[in-house]
């Protein structure tokens, strides 16, 4: 099957390639020292094409997607996740779903059009469509209730990312609002 064609892809079709950033700044919570430390850091992500899947009349064209995040020169990541962005012509809306090692996995969107360079896609707890699960000790002590993210592509071969998941942390003592951005190169 020959790869998606840009068109096919909408917005989504700038960002396949290799991307790197070491100007990452992660702010969370700290449950070893019971405080927010912000967290400098590199990051490592991969795109790949693939498409149509066929849901009846939807046609999803998309990105399969693994990244990793490290400390300084740490040699393994703290942070790493494997998912889909996909991309809805029919209805204009951009996805990323995705799992963390930890037991949570994440079904976000939004509006988008398929020239767009900025799109945002949200998930809330509860949702019946663009939702969050967490494996029951996670529910319990470090409940995800949002996430948000905005991502931007640049003219210079960039993309760059804000995202906020706002956590219920039981040592925390309520809503707490993690964060993450960085901006990313082209590689390959």
């Amino acid at each position: 099957m020959p790869a998606p064609t840009p068109e096919e892809l909408g917005p989504l079709a700038a960002l396949v390639g290799t991307w790197e950033g070491n100007g990452g700044l992660d702010i969370a919570f700290h449950n070893a020292t019971g405080r927010v430390i912000e967290t400098p850091f590199r990051e490592r992500t991969s795109f790949s094409s693939f498409g149509p899947v066929d849901n009846g009349a939807q046609s999803l064209f998309g990105l399969d997607y693994r990244t990793a995040a490290w400390k300084d020169d740490d040699d393994d990541p703290f942070h790493t996740e494997v998912g889909y962005w996909l991309w809805d012509a029919l209805d204009n809306q951009v996805m990323r779903c995705f799992m963390v090692p930890r037991g949570s996995t994440l079904l976000a969107g939004g509006p988008a059009h398929v020239d767009s360079r900025t799109f945002t896609m949200e998930a809330t707890l509860g949702s019946p469509v663009y939702g969050i699960l967490s494996n029951p000790y996670l529910d319990k002590v470090a409940q995800t209730t949002h996430f948000e993210v905005t991502v931007t592509v640049g003219d210079d071969g960039s993309f760059s990312y804000d995202e906020t998941t706002t956590v219920t942390l039981a040592k925390y003592g309520g809503p707490f609002r993690h964060t993450d951005r960085n901006t990313l190169h082209r590689i390959d």
